[in-house]
């Protein structure tokens, strides 16, 4: 990039999915993005368009005196994994499963970019920085259950442990089977009991190697 984006660029690059990195713009927009290095076109169907490294450091470099408005996850448009136990979830019809398939494949080649082998079977730099949401996005996008308010289905959260995530799922065999979707998808896992409630749960770290 041999100059800073212009002020149009600069609100789509802004405006990008916070998960994903996915943009919508102009094609003209889209284009000069991927002109400068800052964006990608997927060579899959639909062909969107995802942010670069690149890309992704001049989103994450806001100023201090200028910070971004908090964008709240059901604002049109803006993707958001599901974590389990919302209190209000999106839908879970077939526009649900192409977004999160959508941003499934947009983190896969996220991988790739950004692994000096180009390798796709271990975490990234942004999913280290993200556990809750790219532990979320694997099992969501594998077609696991998150949990409502109430009741069964997973539910990932944030731990002490810097680099692990806890996954809750009251039934034995989901549990395990989220287990395997995790590690699939490059993570580490271990079951472990809650001294308090007794009950299994997962704690899950993304694999370095």
């Amino acid at each position: 990039m041999t100059r800073p984006p212009t002020a149009a660029q600069r609100r789509v690059i802004d405006a990008a999915e916070p998960v994903t990195g996915r943009l919508r713009g102009t094609e003209a927009q889209l284009a000069a993005l991927v002109r400068h290095g800052l964006a990608f076109r997927h060579p899959r169907p639909p062909h969107d368009h995802f942010l670069t490294p690149a890309g992704h450091r001049i989103r994450e470099a806001v100023p201090q005196e200028a910070p971004r408005p908090a964008r709240q996850p059901d604002d049109p448009g803006v993707f958001a994994a599901r974590v389990g136990g919302e209190e209000d979830p999106p839908g879970s019809g077939p526009t649900r499963t192409r977004e999160v398939h959508s941003a499934w494949q947009g983190l896969l080649e996220l991988r790739r970019m950004t692994d000096p082998d180009g390798a796709v079977d271990r975490p990234c730099g942004w999913e280290r920085k993200h556990l809750v949401r790219a532990a979320a996005l694997a099992l969501e996008a594998a077609g696991h259950t998150p949990a409502g308010p109430e009741g069964p289905g997973y539910r990932v959260r944030a731990t002490p442990q810097p680099d692990s995530v806890a996954v809750h799922e009251p039934d034995p065999q989901a549990l395990r089977a989220c287990a395997a979707t995790l590690e699939r998808a490059g993570w580490q896992t271990g079951e472990h009991t809650d001294t308090r409630t007794r009950t299994r749960y997962l704690l899950a770290s993304p694999r370095r190697v």
